[in-house]
């Protein structure tokens, strides 16, 4: 099984990877297979239906602008989240939209992308069926999606691959084709090898280590500048809920605090605000790195941050070394379970992002391949059950808090671990077969369709 550090951080735009990044690559790969027909001047008119938590919590996401923005052949890595506004707006007044340079055909967003409540596809909770429709109002050519978590999105067939574990995942070109996290382990031991040798060693399979470090400082300055621009930058998130963003003011506080009363935890609120940060970003729809979902993106950046203002061991080296390791956790637990709240709540969205961080970190400080295992366990371990339950069908609340706590757990799992020998009672092979276990048991309304939970408990004002 081998994910690349590429696959699992990927950059995107807010608020959502699984209900704005995976409708615009799905909308994008629905126009490349139009382009293909050889009877493409014959289309007339599209239709698009969102299903299960699609259509529960899609107009919250921003679904169906993202649909649009896809069909016109924009990438969530490209976008401009500045030029979003204007373009929809432009569809939605026009009602037409360019499929080609010489063919435009009618597309009305409020007539053709329907969120339909009832109608639910047995693949996944995130299913939407893309049809084109011909003179005759015959169908030329229809395709079903899955958006199944951190922008990943897949057709009918791919997913079925996924579910035997049949995918193509390249893995006898890599040295370490390990598929759990025991074998992980065992790998290590066998070879004299870390997780985070390992890991360079698959990646270097497909690329050179230079392009690499660069993609890698890449996301992380995308991760900064998310945390830098979330820290300068007030008022109300949109959305309707006039939830206030936080984090200006509160790294303000922390900034200005003149007192001679100093608090050891102080060091906590900084990584709340670096957390929170990222998800008022996320939420206001700007660029982020799925890490490994937006919904969770602000855990990673965050314990980055503090072992970059924290740990006097530092350095950029640790950055990309951090991401390598925290993709490798990533990459199990999308393999063996989901990153999907839509499929398994929240624990796998901060849950997953916690375990994430916490490897990451612990191998940076010196973790032993036991000890960064550990630390993945307990922070997967003290998330599971977490439902995912936004309000108004933003990912708002409890979504940006929800981060800040998760990035201060994290940092707990990889201390703890670290004054441990790695030896411990639940493998992590175990928290990841729990939490899948969990996410199947749990009731629907609990995973991402604001049916359930503080969605319905909270009165909206």
């Amino acid at each position: 099984m081998f994910l690349s550090v590429l696959d699992v951080f990927k950059l995107g735009i807010g608020p959502s990877s699984s209900h704005t990044v995976g409708p615009m690559v799905a909308a994008l790969r629905f126009i490349k297979n139009i382009h293909n027909l050889t009877n493409v001047t014959e289309v007339e008119r599209f239709q698009i239906s969102l299903h299960g938590s699609l259509a529960f919590t899609g107009k919250g996401h921003g679904s169906d602008h993202a649909i649009i923005l896809g069909l016109l052949g924009e990438s969530p890595e490209t976008l401009d989240p500045n030029s979003t506004h204007k373009i929809v707006k432009k569809i939605q007044k026009y009602k037409s939209i360019n499929i080609s340079k010489t063919q435009k055909i009618c597309f009305d967003p409020l007539n053709d992308i329907v969120f339909d409540y009832e109608k639910n596809f047995p693949g996944h909770a995130n299913a939407m069926q893309f049809s084109a429709f011909g003179k005759d109002k015959n169908i030329l050519i229809e395709k079903i999606y899955y958006s199944i978590g951190g922008g990943f999105v897949v057709n009918t067939d791919e997913l079925e691959n996924m579910r035997n574990h049949k995918e193509a995942t390249n893995d006898s070109n890599v040295p370490f084709p390990f598929k759990k996290a025991a074998e992980m382990l065992a790998m290590g031991k066998s070879s004299g090898l870390s997780i985070l040798e390992m890991k360079l060693a698959n990646e270097l399979t497909s690329c050179n280590r230079d392009s690499l470090e660069l993609s890698l400082d890449k996301l992380w300055t995308v991760m900064n500048d998310c945390i830098n621009k979330g820290m300068r930058t007030g008022g109300i998130l949109p959305g309707g809920l006039k939830v206030r963003r936080r984090a200006k003011s509160i790294s303000e506080k922390l900034i200005n605090d003149q007192s001679n009363e100093k608090f050891a935890h102080t060091v906590m609120d900084w990584i709340s605000v670096y957390a929170l940060a990222v998800n008022e970003e996320n939420a206001a729809g700007g660029k982020i790195v799925t890490a490994p979902t937006n919904g969770a993106a602000g855990i990673v950046p965050a314990v980055i941050r503090y072992y970059l203002d924290f740990c006097p061991s530092a350095n950029n080296k640790g950055i990309r070394d951090f991401l390598l390791v925290a993709s490798t956790i990533g990459g199990l637990i999308k393999y063996n379970a989901s990153i999907s709240g839509a499929e398994v709540g929240c624990q796998g969205e901060v849950g997953s992002a916690s375990a994430m961080a916490a490897a990451g970190l612990a191998a940076v400080l010196g973790g032993t391949n036991e000890q960064v295992e550990n630390a993945a366990e307990i922070a997967l371990e003290h998330h599971l059950g977490m439902t995912c339950d936004p309000i108004g069908g933003l990912v708002q609340v409890p979504c940006i808090e929800r981060n800040a706590f998760g990035a201060v757990k994290a940092i707990n799992a990889a201390s703890l671990a670290l004054k441990g020998d790695g030896t411990h009672i639940v493998p992590l092979d175990s928290a990841i077969e729990t939490m899948r276990q969990t996410g199947h048991d749990m009731l629907t309304k609990y995973k991402e369709t604001s049916q359930g939970g503080l969605a319905v408990n909270v009165t909206e004002c």
